[in-house]
């Protein structure tokens, strides 16, 4: 007995298979499959969910549902800035040995999803921000759905004794998009390992307390996968997929040596077979992002090599014109400086991460501006080779 060929893709060996998108997406269907429903840990600790062995994995949704039981006593109780996105401190995405393919805190998943979709935009959606609870109306730059409830709004003060009920939705991006699937990971086989993990922020991420003032979390999480079906074929029943020869990343990183001064920031884990496709970062001082404008920013810009800089723009404010226009959102009211390489045309912007060598980028940050216990974070999304053979 002959046993069935097989290759290797994505570092797993599959069944014999053929590479032809045009057939797969003619022949496959998008299914929708809830992967598991949860009581969360709890604020500060981790769930993990195994993502199951079927079809080809696109993305997977979080849903979380809950509420936030406020008991000031004879104290004070006010969100940060990171209420409500950064609940989820970071989502990690492994696959196959491929550690945290994703690894990206929840705002920042909010704000890349924008950035894909093109049509999504948080115009109009108001919720409150700032100022006394129950807060200021905003109608930009929330990186909100208006289906979304926050429960309560982000950085305000004085939050009366009550329970508070929130509705939050993230999307992790295993795939780059829908369309081509780049990224997208073949889940149909037994070899296949692919998890997961959600760290919960900590509660003094999210609210700052006085006196005997207690915050409790209650949370049920649904998580969900966006999988396509893998088409047979022919007359030796071959598998038939679309490329799946790289994989997808988004990677967070923090970088706290932040001054009043041209901040250049060289990125981490470059090398050669990465394609960068989008950077984004804000700057937090005092634990708040600050805004993408003139007061708060001088040039920004990426350099590569000795000083090539082939983008530098004048002032924070300039690049958030390029960015609202790009995404048909005021991202940098969020605090996103936003340098996208993909959303044109990404054969000829993205940047190859192996001839354009000690990337970084630029951020300016005048005199003027207050920096209290500084850092930048920033994220990196990338295609990089898969091993296929």
């Amino acid at each position: 007995m002959v046993a069935a060929p097989v290759q290797t893709m994505q570092g797993i060996e599959v069944p014999a298979s053929s590479v032809n998108p045009e057939l797969f997406f003619r022949m496959t269907r998008r299914l929708t499959v809830t992967q598991k429903t949860f009581t969360y840990a709890g604020l500060g600790l981790t769930d993990n969910v195994q993502v199951l062995q079927t079809g080809i994995v696109s993305g997977l949704t979080i849903n979380a549902t809950g509420s936030v039981v406020v008991t000031p006593g004879a104290g004070t109780v006010a969100t940060t800035a990171k209420w409500p996105y950064d609940l989820l401190k970071v989502a990690r995405f492994s696959a196959n040995g491929q550690s945290n393919l994703i690894n990206a805190g929840g705002a920042d998943l909010k704000a890349r999803e924008i950035m894909q979709r093109g049509d999504l935009t948080d115009r109009g959606v108001v919720k409150a921000i700032g100022g006394a609870h129950p807060g200021t109306a905003v109608n930009q730059g929330t990186l909100s759905l208006e289906e979304e409830t926050w429960g309560l709004g982000q950085s305000v003060t004085g939050v009366p004794s009550g329970t508070y009920g929130f509705d939050l939705e993230w999307y992790v991006p295993v795939a780059y998009d829908d369309l081509n699937l780049m990224g997208a990971i073949f889940a149909q086989t037994s070899s296949t390992d692919l998890n997961l993990a959600l760290d919960w922020a900590p509660v003094s991420d999210l609210f700052t307390t006085t006196g005997a003032a207690t915050v409790a979390v209650n949370m049920t999480v649904v998580v969900s996968a966006t999988l396509y079906t893998i088409p047979v074929a022919g007359n030796n029943a071959d598998v038939i997929i679309p490329d799946l020869s790289v994989f997808h990343s988004l990677i967070s990183t923090r970088f706290a040596a932040v001054g009043n001064s041209t901040n250049e920031v060289r990125l981490s884990g470059q090398g050669v077979g990465r394609q960068l496709l989008r950077l984004w970062f804000r700057t937090f001082s005092n634990g708040v992002p600050l805004p993408v404008n003139a007061t708060n920013y001088g040039q920004i810009g990426w350099r590569y090599g000795g000083n090539d800089t082939p983008e530098l723009y004048a002032s924070g404010k300039a690049l958030s014109y390029r960015t609202e226009k790009t995404f048909s959102s005021a991202l940098g009211k969020a605090g996103y400086a936003v340098l996208d390489f993909c959303n044109e045309n990404a054969f000829r912007d993205s940047i190859d991460m192996g001839t354009a060598s000690e990337l970084r980028f630029l951020a300016d940050i005048p005199s003027g501006v207050a920096l209290v216990n500084p850092y930048i974070q920033y994220v990196q999304e990338t295609l990089s080779a898969g091993a296929s053979v």
